[in-house]
């Protein structure tokens, strides 16, 4: 539909951050990314797919923000002084950030799909997409949900060993 192709019609790139395990440091990497990004002069959104443990939130300092909703969907969280990087993440949706989130699947992929469709991202020059641990179905979900628009490609974390 027209409305899906709208939200995400001003990005420019989109770079999903993976690994195969947990606690190798994708939040990070997905963080630190932005912050030169932006730091380079370019403008940065982050969506942080990951359901079970949405650290960007308090990485950035923006964990007691709240969600807005406007006409074409879901304001994401402007974080910085300048306002320079748009973020959305299940952490906002919550009732206390330190919740556990258990989904069964169908329900982790419409709130993916709704990521990716509902969130009025606005121009980008970069949407970095932080992602579970592992090879499970919201990668699949995301990727999916994904196909239609300009996919730059993968960042892929790995431990050292």
């Amino acid at each position: 539909t027209l409305a899906e192709r709208t939200n995400l019609a001003g990005v420019q790139h989109i770079l999903l951050v993976l690994s195969g395990k947990g606690g190798v440091g994708k939040s990070t990497i997905s963080t630190e990314l932005a912050l030169a990004l932006r730091n380079a002069g370019k403008r940065v959104g982050i969506l942080d797919v990951d359901l079970c443990g949405p650290s960007i939130p308090r990485m950035l300092r923006v964990q007691d923000s709240a969600v807005h909703q406007c006409d074409s969907g879901w304001v994401p969280v402007f974080v910085g002084q300048d306002k320079a990087i748009a973020l959305m993440s299940i952490g906002f949706l919550l009732e206390r950030p330190d919740d556990a989130v258990v989904w069964r699947g169908p329900k982790k992929n419409a709130l993916i799909k709704q990521f990716v469709t509902d969130v009025a991202w606005g121009d980008l020059d970069f949407l970095i997409v932080d992602t579970p641990p592992g090879t499970s179905d919201e990668h699949i979900s995301t990727v999916e949900a994904l196909r239609p628009y300009q996919l730059l490609g993968a960042v892929l974390v790995t431990t050292p060993q």
